[in-house]
């Protein structure tokens, strides 16, 4: 047998795919760093746009109807089918297994196979850094056996440190959906520091994996959770909110400064991780291995992903399909404006709220041609010219759902025992605790 590569798997929390090897004016030589040696993929997409879903869809290979992850940790919702965990596979086939930093899929991720839970806190040391020490720690002194290493980073994650001097925020654009408004500016501002923060954390730990020896043998995966946390992005299914970083380095083709505009999904990297780890790929996985993409023989893996939203701060269940020329957009609930308690509170969320942002209709259908309108600016469904486009998407909508199972084939998705929801016409994500008592232990 070869000798299988070490997994190291760094996570941001909200960072869709605004760093700079994707063309952003943000400074991330780091990362750039990593592309730059490795495989950029330009066309990559989590598999819904909230932060619990997407990490188990991921981390189980299945879209979270599937792997039963239909809401956040934080507010109750955790993970049905652990065993299905990336962890307990790779614990079974002989990897130590190991995680730092956050998870956000359930409480306890030892219960999903992780061997080890590193959770050392070193004093007037916060948050982000605690993890970077620790996984240096870990690095420093890696176990005899291959191992996968989890890293999760919160940093990209509202709040963001403040944009000092204030000045700076004069000379930044807000992402495409966001007006250009001093308030908007300094919000971007604030996020661009905040990536700044995230880029030396992972130069940090890149530093530490060369320093150890163990670079020329381990498989690194930079990815997010989904887009960025603005108003129309995370909590969307827009490409402003599925939209990813998805930077891969390492042994099994994963080198020379490829860049790869195929679509991909966040659930290809379980079966990807599979093949390294020399491990069969599990029947129920739903995602494609990229190493035919990545070593060239063949161009494409997907003529379609499809991506999901249940519950997130509040419920609001929506489905989508996008090709690489169309995205079809299904909403499967009566409440007819944006569900407001589903974007996180920011000064760009204030912004829009005075320009009455929250009484606008949104439609129940969204089709969009993504290239003539790449910023997903022009609904199509009601265009009498579209009526054969939005007729194939929708099929090839429903032809999935039923595929897969979809609970919404049956009606709304009732919310488990113990989970916590805000409701739609809530204003931010917290209004729930202005009628009911914060459950102990809820973060």
């Amino acid at each position: 047998m070869s000798k299988r590569p070490n997994i190291l798997y760094l996570h941001s929390h909200d960072t869709g795919c605004y760093v700079q090897p994707y063309g952003y004016n943000l400074s991330t030589p780091n990362i750039q760093r990593i592309a730059e040696e490795g495989v950029l993929f330009r066309q990559a997409f989590c598999a819904a746009p909230t932060c619990s879903p997407s990490r188990a869809s991921l981390l189980t290979g299945q879209f979270p109807h599937n792997c039963g992850q239909f809401g956040l940790v934080n507010r109750g919702f955790e993970l049905r089918d652990r065993e299905k965990h990336i962890a307990n596979l790779l614990s079974d086939a002989g990897y130590h297994t190991a995680l730092v930093g956050c998870h956000h899929v359930v409480r306890d991720p030892i219960t999903c196979g992780y061997i080890q839970h590193i959770r050392e806190r070193i004093k007037h040391v916060k948050g982000d850094l605690n993890t970077v020490r620790a996984a240096i720690k870990f690095l420093r002194h890696p176990p005899r056996k291959p191992f996968f290493l989890s890293i999760g980073f919160s940093v990209t994650h509202r709040p963001f440190p403040e944009c000092r001097p204030r000045k700076h925020a004069n000379y930044c654009l807000p992402p495409i959906p966001i007006p250009d408004t001093p308030r908007t500016r300094m919000d971007m501002c604030a996020f661009k520091l905040s990536v700044s923060l995230l880029d030396n954390y992972v130069g940090a730990i890149l530093d530490a994996l060369n320093n150890s020896g163990l670079a020329k043998n381990t498989v690194v995966i930079l990815t997010t959770d989904h887009g960025i946390p603005f108003p129309k992005m995370k909590c969307n299914l827009t490409d402003h909110g599925i939209r990813v970083m998805l930077i891969m380095r390492g042994p099994g083709g994963f080198s020379g400064r490829k860049v790869i505009d195929a679509l991909v999904s966040q659930l290809d990297l379980y079966p990807t991780i599979c093949e390294l780890a020399e491990i069969d790929i599990p029947k129920w996985v739903q995602g494609v291995s990229l190493l035919p993409l990545v070593n060239g023989e063949t161009k494409k893996i997907h003529e379609e992903i499809f991506a999901e939203v249940n519950y997130h701060a509040a419920y609001e269940p929506m489905r989508a399909i996008r090709t690489q020329r169309w995205k079809y957009i299904r909403r499967f609930h009566d409440y007819p404006f944006p569900v407001l308690p589903n974007c996180d509170p920011s000064p760009s969320k204030d912004v829009l709220m005075e320009c009455g942002w929250g009484k606008q209709v949104i439609p129940r259908e969204e089709l969009y041609d993504l290239m003539l309108d790449p910023t997903e600016s022009h609904n199509l469904s009601n265009n009498p010219k579209m009526e054969e486009i939005l007729f194939e998407m929708r099929h090839r909508l429903d032809q999935w759902m039923r595929r897969t199972g979809d609970p919404l084939l049956q009606g709304p998705i009732p919310l488990p025992d113990g989970a916590y929801v805000s409701k739609p016409d809530d204003i931010q994500p917290d209004d729930i605790w202005k009628r009911v008592p914060r459950p102990e232990g809820y973060a």
